[in-house]
């Protein structure tokens, strides 16, 4: 059961053409103005050469590139120089707890620009093809939905407020069905899948949807039903992947770190985190065996690891007020930073040898220095 505050603070309350590059507004300059603004916040070395290699080397006119290497852009998943309105979100993100007002209108105006569709958000965008896709993604525009808000009330600016009413009830009509969220609306067939995937419970941003008090109270209580009732266990503190509807069943084939990392942030972002995650979390970070990916008993089901996890457990230790969490992880994130000044990815996070540098590691370590 949601605690009353939780419940108490829910608020009562055709594609559009896509322009081409000579046209577009609010891409970033080539020569980035600083993130933050000074003298009266701090810059750290790092924060700041990592988002001028993204504006610099990682963006183009429609936002930034899911990855620096170029494709087709035809593949089933983004690729290359596609752009998602998951970046968009996390760039909004970072602009508004950078203070940055100009950067955030400027990320708005483009985001709206590229993905803004009739049911909400496309999540993804070609411009090779000059393709929107037309189906959203309930993670990403729950998380430009709280940009919109937090930039309402950190600009002292009522349109970007309204804005998110507005939104918000367009994602309530299509991506919620009697009381429960589901991961996308097909804006063409003007339907939803038939589970939620636990990462994407962003109750924070849920309890301030623009609905009726009643109505988002059921909301509230039965995604964070799903989401709690998704931990696997004291031992492995970490959550199922997805919840579906019409079995009433959780399913995982393995357990992906980021996915169960981003579930424990959600819970932390309302303090419902478990103690037990938390453990488990920094012994790892501080062993520095965070790995990939395990199974559903906890054994690491690869070596891997990446910015995005330490970039998230580094959120999660300044959510819940750790700051031994969020500096150790900090270092850890950095050890995959590029340090060759010679190196194009200079100030970034990819893999030199090849070119590669993806969006969601870049963004996510961005965003865990604005933290």
């Amino acid at each position: 059961m949601l605690s009353l505050c939780l419940l108490a603070s829910c608020k009562s309350n055709g594609e559009q053409p896509i322009s081409s590059p000579e046209t577009s507004t609010g891409s970033l300059p080539s020569s980035p103005t600083p993130l933050k603004s000074q003298p009266a916040v701090h810059i750290d070395k790092e924060e700041q050469e990592l988002y001028t290699f993204i504006a610099k080397q990682l963006s183009g006119p429609y936002g930034v590139y899911t990855n620096m290497q170029d494709t087709d852009q035809s593949a089933e998943a983004a690729t290359g120089h596609e752009v998602l309105s998951e970046s968009a979100s996390l760039m909004m993100r970072i602009a508004v707890l950078s203070g940055n007002k100009e950067l955030f209108s400027s990320e708005w105006a483009k985001a709206k620009q590229t993905f803004s569709t009739e049911g909400g958000f496309s999540y993804r965008y070609s411009p090779k093809l000059q393709k929107q896709y037309p189906l959203n993604a309930a993670v990403d525009d729950l998380r430009l939905i709280g940009a919109l808000y937090a930039a309402g009330d950190t600009f002292a600016n009522k349109e970007y407020t309204n804005e998110a009413a507005e939104y918000s009830k367009t994602f309530y009509r299509n991506n919620v069905k009697d009381g429960y969220m589901y991961d996308f609306y097909d804006n063409d067939f003007r339907v939803t899948n038939d589970f939620v995937t636990l990462c994407y419970i962003n109750l924070n941003v849920l309890q301030n949807l623009s609905i009726n008090d009643e109505i988002c109270g059921i909301l509230l209580h039965n995604m964070n039903a799903i989401l709690e009732d998704g931990y696997l266990s004291d031992e492995f503190p970490f959550y199922e992947t997805r919840f579906n509807y019409k079995t009433g069943n959780y399913s995982s084939e393995k357990i992906n770190t980021v996915e169960s990392l981003l579930s424990i942030l959600n819970l932390a972002e309302v303090d419902r985190q478990k103690p037990q995650s938390v453990r488990y979390i920094k012994e790892q970070v501080e062993a520095g065996t965070l790995y990939g990916q395990y199974t559903r008993d906890g054994q690491p089901a690869n070596d891997i690891r990446s910015t995005a996890i330490y970039a998230l457990t580094a959120m999660i230790g300044a959510e819940i007020g750790d700051d031994s969490l969020y500096s150790r992880s900090i270092e850890r994130m950095n050890e995959f930073r590029v340090t060759d000044t010679g190196s194009v990815l200079y100030g970034g996070f990819g893999n030199p040898e090849t070119g590669q540098a993806y969006s969601f590691d870049n963004l996510m370590a961005l965003l865990a220095y604005s933290y």
